[in-house]
């Protein structure tokens, strides 16, 4: 599997810049940045010390005269060295993978030390005498890091939430604007891309973050609120269940109803003859 694989770590000083680059290739790295600046995507940033950064197939990647205190490590794996394993398919359920590259996890230092560990056990592992266990342990001991850094990151978004605001209160505050200032009637649903667009996050970082903070993703958040506005709209006289699901930007009035009973407990017709014989 020569050239599917690429491990390097090193202690020394480094300053450099590159043109916008894409690769087939999961890279995790360990970065101490003093200076300079890093993009992933359109999303570029300043970079503090000690950040675990992670790359998709086919993202673009470049960095603006970074000056590196050291580099702790690079991890590159080829998609094609996974195929035919469990994590071929499992590492796409990483969403910090999605995420830009100024939602970097930051370690501390007992998590730096775990993490540091874990390069070092599989970089000895992939560089010594290989046999037919060796991508087993390689792969496991790459998943067990990927493992980690999720834990590590809902440590990160709940560390944060002072320092953030509370993302989830202000994703709230954004949903009810949309729906204030008439741009539901004008564009329908707030898709969860624009919702992030507007907090300056990443679509998969503002419904992780979300999960960790309420236990309850970006969609389900939405739909929430939906179903909250539905309820006023279903006790309006004259209005059917159809009109308030197109109202709603639903397209099929089915899907509201199936939607509303899960949320809810009874039907939208239900809940509004109910409500109307008090």
């Amino acid at each position: 599997m020569f050239g599917l694989v690429s491990l390097a770590s090193a202690d020394i000083p480094h300053r450099g810049s590159s043109q916008p680059i894409t690769t087939d290739f999961y890279i995790i790295s360990l970065k101490y940045v003093i200076s300079g600046k890093m993009a992933y995507g359109r999303t570029s940033i300043d970079f503090t010390r000690g950040s675990l950064l992670f790359y998709a197939p086919r993202q673009t990647i470049q960095w603006e005269d970074v000056a590196l205190e050291k580099t702790g490590f690079v991890i590159n794996i080829h998609e094609d060295y996974l195929r035919g394993h469990a994590l071929a398919e499992k590492i796409k359920s990483y969403g910090f993978f999605s995420y830009t590259v100024n939602e970097a996890l930051h370690l501390s230092p007992k998590e730096e030390a775990i993490v540091t560990a874990l390069y070092n056990n599989l970089a000895a592992e992939y560089n010594s005498h290989q046999d037919e266990h060796s991508k087993e342990i390689v792969l496991a001991l790459l998943e067990t890091l990927l493992k980690y850094a999720e834990r590590f990151y809902k440590r990160q978004f709940i560390g944060r939430q002072e320092l953030q605001r509370g993302l989830g209160q202000r994703f709230k505050e954004t949903l009810a604007q949309y729906f204030a200032t008439g741009k539901f009637n004008d564009l329908g649903t707030p898709s969860i891309d624009w919702i992030a667009k507007e907090l300056a996050v990443s679509p998969r970082y503002l419904s992780d973050s979300l999960k960790a903070e309420s236990g309850k993703t970006a969609i389900e958040h939405i739909h929430l609120y939906l179903i909250d506005e539905a309820k006023n709209l279903l006790l309006e006289p004259g209005t059917t269940v159809a009109s308030v699901a197109y109202q709603l930007g639903f397209e099929y009035p089915q899907y509201f109803s199936r939607l509303f009973k899960k949320k809810v407990g009874v039907s939208p017709a239900e809940f509004r003859d109910h409500h109307m014989l008090q």
